[in-house]
């Protein structure tokens, strides 16, 4: 079966990207996005891991990933998977929630999630965001984000995580320097010297804080800021350059095994506002 995928934008909700898309071949690096992931897998089966946690899910099986968790995704058998995704901004949910009564940024427990009521509306407000009619698409996306919440979403109060060491201020420090200078030479070195700690100590803070190796989140934050400067207009070249990659073809590699999706393929759902298929 040959690999496709179609992505574009929600007419309802200009930040809200959808995803479909079948893979045979492909695998997803671990990575993490800003945003929610919710996937619905419609065939075959995927396995994916999340955070420290890895699991098969067959065909009706509906995956929920929090912003800035690590998660990667490969065939979990012959033929691949297919599945509908999309994801929502902290913003769209927090204000679904904020509707609801439950005044603070949602959190999902679990990952997967068998619920067929919940998967049907998920369905339908996908298929709904590339139908034409408008007041349609909005309303039935907002159903399945309520759905979302209320049957699967963390409504009690969650407990402040206790600080058993330095490592979430030293990472703090870490992200400063990466975000400001991401254009610019960055190694373990210069982030140890900022944090007052050693190389090694860099390696474990990162990977107990975030679940992924230094180069792997500074790999992740350069893809970001790349495609924000794809939406702002920047050429691919500009945006490669400016994002810290060696040249075009790098962000081409690390786009794809991150989003599933080429930067040009990108730069024409932002420039032009329609959906791009290969």
């Amino acid at each position: 079966m040959e690999e496709s995928r179609e992505f574009w934008r929600h007419p309802c909700f200009r930040d809200l990207g959808m995803m479909k898309a079948r893979f045979t071949r492909h695998r997803y690096d671990l990575h993490t996005h800003p945003t929610y992931v919710v996937a619905l897998i419609t065939g075959g089966c995927e396995r994916v891991r999340i955070g420290r946690h890895c699991s098969v899910a067959p065909v009706g099986t509906l995956i929920v990933v929090n912003p800035e968790e690590c998660h990667d995704g490969e065939p979990g058998a012959e033929g691949g998977w297919t599945y509908r995704t999309f994801y929502p901004s902290v913003s769209l949910l927090t204000a679904v929630a904020t509707e609801l009564g439950q005044h603070r940024v949602p959190l999902f427990p679990r990952a997967f999630i068998d619920d067929r009521e919940v998967a049907d509306a998920i369905a339908v407000a996908h298929e709904g965001s590339m139908s034409g009619d408008v007041v349609a698409a909005e309303s039935s996306m907002l159903v399945a984000l309520r759905q979302l919440i209320l049957r699967h979403g963390d409504l009690h109060d969650r407990p402040e995580p206790m600080e058993t060491s330095g490592a979430r201020r030293r990472l703090s420090v870490y992200r400063q320097i990466i975000e400001h200078d991401l254009g610019s030479g960055l190694d373990l070195a210069r982030l140890a010297r900022a944090a007052g700690v050693t190389r090694f100590q860099v390696i474990r803070d990162f990977k107990k804080e975030t679940g992924l190796t230094p180069s792997t989140f500074i790999r992740n934050c350069r893809a970001r800021r790349a495609g924000l400067l794809i939406e702002r207009g920047l050429s691919l070249s500009e945006a490669s350059f400016a994002a810290g990659f060696a040249d075009q073809s790098h962000l081409s590699r690390t786009f794809r095994s991150t989003h599933g999706i080429t930067p040009r393929m990108f730069q024409q759902i932002w420039s032009a506002g329609r959906s791009v298929s290969v």
